[in-house]
């Protein structure tokens, strides 16, 4: 029996089990096709693989100034917050300048969050990690991955949003979810473990409080080279083609 397990990606971990595409000129691990509506690419970018910690700008050069006092003569400022080799503040409680806590302001609770230094594609993945959850999930198949489902709000993806635009009939509120991505491995191709992995997407979506779901189809792409799927494969998921186009066509399941 094949143990059928589905994942959360939040993290490096659950990122490393994203599955390589079919075609390897794309990448999930690389893409930011729908992220970004003007220069979003599929493509593979190993550099994207990686920890992508930015670097901090360095701090310009001043030209010597012959007419300021040595740092050893410089006079203290009173307001100026204490830091390293900072002159004593003469006004700051000696038993602790530490900031203290506020009783009247409310705690702020610490949400998850995606490192600084994360791959590019988590730290996409993890923009709503805090508010809406995880943006990734992964379908496992003896704890090897076999199918992989981006989605999230419509704010998150720029591109699908321009799609939506071009159909003013389309409902306006409330907004839907939109799945951007459903793959499958070419191994694991034809026993419906996409079709299992969406279902897992659209109730994870209803329990996050969406009243319905759309996708954005690609019918004249190969199955390769598109993550999108095809109509045909997401009326059989119980979506409806609510937008017939040769192009850019809309599919939307009620939640």
């Amino acid at each position: 029996m094949v143990a059928i397990r589905i994942v959360e990606v939040v993290d490096a971990a659950g990122l490393a089990l994203l599955p390589p595409c079919a075609d390897a000129g794309f990448d999930h691990r690389s893409c930011d096709y729908w992220e970004d509506a003007d220069r979003g690419s599929k493509a593979a970018r190993a550099s994207w693989w990686e920890a992508s910690a930015a670097a901090s700008p360095a701090a310009p050069s001043r030209p010597f100034n012959p007419f300021a006092p040595a740092s050893m003569e410089r006079p203290a400022n009173p307001f100026a917050p204490p830091g390293r080799g900072a002159a004593p503040n003469p006004f700051a409680d000696e038993e602790d300048d530490r900031p203290r806590e506020n009783p009247f302001a409310p705690r702020r609770e610490s949400r998850p969050a995606v490192a600084a230094d994360a791959p590019r594609k988590l730290q996409l993945l993890g923009r709503g990690l805090g508010i809406f959850g995880s943006y990734a999930k992964v379908l496992l198949l003896d704890d090897r991955p076999a199918a992989y489902c981006q989605f999230g709000p419509l704010s998150a993806y720029p591109r699908a949003r321009r799609v939506r635009e071009l159909y003013p009939r389309l409902p306006a509120s409330p907004l839907p979810a939109v799945i951007t991505c459903i793959a499958t491995t070419t191994e694991a191709r034809g026993a419906g473990h996409a079709r299992r992995l969406v279902a897992a997407v659209c109730e994870d979506l209803a329990g996050r409080g969406f009243s319905a779901v759309e996708a954005y189809p690609e019918p004249r792409a190969r199955p390769d080279a598109t993550s999108a799927a095809s109509p045909a494969f997401w009326v059989a998921c119980g979506f409806m083609t609510v937008v017939e186009d040769d192009r850019f066509p809309v599919v939307r399941r009620e939640l």
